[in-house]
């Protein structure tokens, strides 16, 4: 793991309910939690979901995300770098009111806790 770096972002746009893009790169976000070892998830985005309504949670949590990056003077620290070809941030992002993005995300029910080789299922029940 690495130290935690600080970095600014001219641009930070959300990409799903669990990634951004800060400037062309693309991040996920943690959700107050530790690289490797526990964050949070979302339902995948278009041809990456599984149903329609994993689909249309995707877009909502994403509406969400996006309203929440909205606040000026957010503070981004990367934890890490992950696992995948794409070596994206992995990342927490905080409002001036200390608060963590992915957390509230998790609180207000557009996310869900995400665990080494444990996959949420977003397709399941009504």
């Amino acid at each position: 793991m690495i130290a935690a770096a600080v970095v600014m972002c001219a641009s930070l746009t959300a990409v799903d309910g669990d990634t951004v893009r800060c400037d062309g790169q693309l991040m996920r976000l943690l959700g107050g939690g530790i690289p490797f070892v526990w964050g949070i998830d979302t339902p995948e985005i278009g041809s990456h979901a599984q149903c329609l309504k994993e689909r249309k949670l995707a877009l909502i949590a994403k509406g969400r995300l996006k309203a929440l990056l909205e606040e000026r003077g957010l503070r981004i620290e990367i934890k890490g770098i992950d696992k995948t070809p794409a070596h994206r941030p992995l990342v927490n992002i905080y409002r001036k009111d200390g608060r963590e993005v992915g957390a509230m995300l998790r609180a207000e029910g557009f996310a869900r806790e995400w665990r080494p080789r444990r996959k949420n299922d977003w397709c399941a029940g009504g």
